[in-house]
């Protein structure tokens, strides 16, 4: 049985950090599934219209492989959210990965889980990763225990990369 990623998603999502990451991992053999506060769909920032397979709450911690926070605006909104904070916590207090590209470390930092933490994000919420007590650091993709981060869409490709190894060394 495929292991289980758990993708957040949100109004005005970026497109690229959601839908790349999505069928990398379901290429590599992961089943990936849509979340977010309740809506059945969210719209892109680019308009892409993106149907959910539920809640953050209808996805239990243990039975999932990993977690992602893409970036566009919906971290924004998705970093109110109680369970989305409640699942990202679990998920990287079992030590599961924890994935997130752009402005998706604001849910991370909401859910206190970067304070003492070497990650990246795009450059404009670097002042937020660091205030919350992490280490920011400027590369295409950053491994932290059973945190990947990266900082913009060019560097998809590197982050898939550091997700999968991330993945691998939990089986």
């Amino acid at each position: 049985m495929a292991q289980t990623i758990l993708m957040l998603v949100g109004p005005e999502y970026e497109d690229l950090e959601v839908w790349y990451p999505k069928l990398r991992l379901e290429e590599a053999g992961y089943l990936v599934k849509l979340a977010g506060m309740g809506e059945t769909e969210y719209r892109g920032k680019h308009g892409y219209p993106c149907p959910v397979d539920g809640r953050v709450a209808d996805f239990p911690a243990s039975g999932l492989a990993g977690i992602i926070a893409p970036g566009g605006w919906a971290p924004d909104k998705l970093r109110r959210d109680r369970e989305v904070l409640d699942r990202v916590r679990e998920v990287d207090a079992a030590g599961k990965m924890v994935a997130t590209i752009c402005h998706g470390p604001w849910v991370l930092i909401s859910a206190g889980i970067v304070r003492g933490r070497r990650l990246t994000s795009t450059v404009g919420i670097r002042d937020d990763v660091v205030n919350a007590g992490a280490e920011w650091v400027d590369e295409p993709a950053v491994i932290d225990r059973n945190l990947v981060s990266a900082r913009v869409p060019k560097d998809l490709p590197a982050f898939g990369v550091a997700m999968l190894k991330v993945l691998a060394g939990q089986r």
